[in-house]
């Protein structure tokens, strides 16, 4: 079996980013081959860095509206292209490129609170304000609207009365970090 290759988009801090990257740093299955960036400070670009994956940096205008980006992935020809923490709506013509070949973790249980602007402590205030006895993650499939594509993956946590927006974050955080690689994992291996 060949290698199979990971691109991973981010646009933040990078902790799911690091977090993949070093579960499959030994693997000789998966290979996590670039980190794809439209933010030139984004702090994912320092973790890359030190973990020595290629990075490609990008402008939102020219991920929506020319043929950089698509065209740097069609060179890579990755298996699978993982947005973690990536913000910008992926372009039909990169979704139609690599179709069912893009997947997205989003910090709710889908389709609850996901749609456009619902996004990491958004979700989780909306969460609290809702009173909900439980949320999680969900792992999908992207297609052209947000958090609308076919669900692979979702695990669930408690919710307490008490828990601000920020201790809702921390669970969701600790399944991303465990959930996310292992799903990664074994929709590639």
């Amino acid at each position: 079996m060949s290698t199979k290759k990971v691109v991973i988009f981010a646009s933040g801090s990078g902790t799911n980013a690091e977090n993949i990257i070093t579960y499959f740093q030994n693997s000789v299955n998966v290979n996590v081959i670039s980190v794809f960036c439209n933010k030139k400070n984004a702090g994912v670009l320092d973790r890359a860095k030190r973990l020595n994956v290629d990075y490609f940096l990008f402008t939102k205008e020219e991920f929506t509206n020319s043929s950089k980006v698509i065209d740097q992935l069609k060179a890579i020809q990755p298996d699978l292209i993982v947005l973690a923490g990536f913000l910008l709506k992926v372009p039909e013509t990169i979704i139609s490129a690599f179709n069912e070949k893009i997947i997205n973790i989003h910090p709710a249980l889908l389709p609850k609170y996901g749609g456009k602007g619902m996004y990491g402590m958004h979700v989780h205030k909306a969460v609290v304000e809702h009173k909900e006895k439980e949320t999680g993650i969900s792992i999908h499939y992207v297609n052209q609207n947000y958090d609308e594509g076919a669900l692979i993956f979702q695990a669930r946590c408690h919710v307490d009365v008490t828990d601000t927006p920020e201790e809702v974050a921390a669970k969701i955080h600790e399944l991303e970090m465990e959930h996310f690689p292992r799903v990664i994992e074994t929709l590639l291996v």
